[in-house]
């Protein structure tokens, strides 16, 4: 007795793009039109994608200088639509406090006393890019 199997090809998602930037790859591009924005502003790059070892730390998506020497900690934000409030919305205390935390860890490794430090937030979203100095505390 033979068994009958029917292969079909799988059909893909109506309207589904096909080659689609990973979720991934379209955070790095949002971070490279950020730096060339903050570059611009005057800021200089000290650390891109940095995190803290082991599970449950936090990662800081741009770590800059300003010109008058404050380290300036970024987060950076983008989405396509507005809704739910658009990316400034999404960086809510839990994040913060994950940004914050990387943020200490990273200052541990300075033998003087650090310098002034802030948080940032650069939105990019469908109405441009946004610079947000100061955006939260760490607190």
């Amino acid at each position: 007795m033979g068994f009958l199997f029917s292969k079909q090809a799988a059909k893909p998602a109506q309207n589904a793009p096909i080659n689609a930037p990973t979720t991934k790859q379209m955070g790095d591009a949002a971070e490279d039109e950020a730096l060339h924005y903050l570059q611009g502003q005057g800021l200089h790059l000290l650390a891109r994608n940095y995190r803290t070892p082991g599970r449950g730390g936090g990662e800081i998506d741009l770590i800059m200088r300003a010109a008058d020497g404050t380290l300036v900690f970024i987060e950076v934000r983008k989405r396509t639509s507005m809704r739910q409030g658009g990316a400034a919305a999404s960086v809510g205390r839990d994040k913060q406090r994950r940004i914050v935390l990387a943020a200490r860890y990273y200052l541990m490794r300075w033998r003087t006393t650090p310098p002034a430090c802030r948080f940032d937030v650069l939105v990019i979203d469908p109405g441009g890019v946004q610079w947000l100095q100061a955006a939260f505390d760490a607190v």
